[in-house]
């Protein structure tokens, strides 16, 4: 799957949604400005290609199935903040499908080379 250039903020979360759902890690890392980070549901905060491309890749061989409900989209200077509603079903070690659920606080940021969105930060767990 190839990424297109996301022109508005708005489509990143179900670009993220398509690329994780479709198993394909690089279109999902396609999504992330240079030196990204991500805050992940257990509260880590990762950042870099190797650390971003290990959690995805955790996601997908976990069977991820995300759906994502963009709830807002704020758009000032270049920047964006997205507020998702989101349930992620993935297996556990143990065997269980187990489907969490909650509410991102994301940014983006428009890249000025080519005018197209990506993620600076995501944070799954909003303001928890």
């Amino acid at each position: 799957m190839s990424t297109p250039l996301i022109t508005d903020p708005a489509q990143l979360p179900s670009a993220f949604q398509d690329a994780l759902n479709s198993g394909d890690v690089d279109a999902a890392l396609a999504l992330f400005a240079p030196g990204a980070a991500m805050r992940t549901v257990s509260g880590e905060l990762i950042s870099g290609p190797t650390a971003l491309r290990a959690e995805i890749g955790g996601t997908v061989a976990a069977r991820g199935r995300l759906t994502n409900i963009q709830r807002h989209t704020l758009v000032g200077a270049g920047t964006a903040l997205l507020v998702t509603d989101w349930t992620l079903e993935i297996d556990t070690p143990a065997g269980d499908r187990v489907a969490p659920t909650g509410t991102t606080a994301n940014i983006a940021r428009r890249d000025p080379s080519d005018g197209g969105w990506r993620f600076a930060l995501l944070n799954p767990l909003g303001t928890a």
